[in-house]
Formats: C-alpha cells, sequence, structure tokens
C-alpha cells in the first residue's frame, strides 16, 4: 500500500505561515505543538492548520510544497482562503 503525502500550511501564533510535507499529518502537527518539528515552528504557536493538500506521492508533494513556497503570502492566504477544512487527515 503506497503511502499518502499531505502537503499543509500552519499558521503561525505571530501570523507567519509555514508550509510543509508528510507520510502521516498528524504525528506531525503532534511534534510541531509539541515543539519538536521543524525549527521555524518552535516557539510560534499556536499552531492552526490553513491548507491541506492529499498528494500522489513523495515527488509530486515536494514539487507542490516548492509551488506554495514560491506564492506570495498574499496568494498564500487566498489559497488558505479557499480550502475548507472539512476532511483533516
Amino acid at each position: 500500500m503506497d503511502k499518502k503525502w499531505v502537503v499543509y500550511i500552519l499558521e503561525c501564533g505571530d501570523g507567519s505561515l509555514y508550509t510543509g510535507i508528510t507520510d502521516d499529518f498528524q504525528r506531525r502537527y503532534r511534534m510541531h505543538t509539541e515543539g519538536r518539528g521543524a525549527k521555524y515552528t518552535r516557539g510560534r504557536g499556536p499552531l492552526v492548520l490553513r491548507f491541506q493538500q492529499i498528494c500522489e506521492d513523495h515527488s509530486a508533494a515536494l514539487k507542490r510544497e516548492i509551488a506554495i513556497k514560491r506564492l506570495s503570502r498574499q496568494e498564500k492566504l487566498l489559497l488558505c482562503n479557499t480550502w475548507k477544512n472539512d476532511n483533516i487527515k
């Protein structure tokens, strides 16, 4: 069974946005909130999931992450605002 990779955007307590990928979102989110995730998110809580997209594989997730990181802040916020948080994985 293939792993499902997820691209996600977290909004930090200071209003900044963090983009990452994982094959286990719940575990990764828990790591972020416990201060064991990315160095960038440490001490920037509370963290709120603003966007999530399931990708076919690791390669597709990496490509999507890069594309999102190249967006301006306004474009990222627009992407977040169009996403519906109905099915958190």
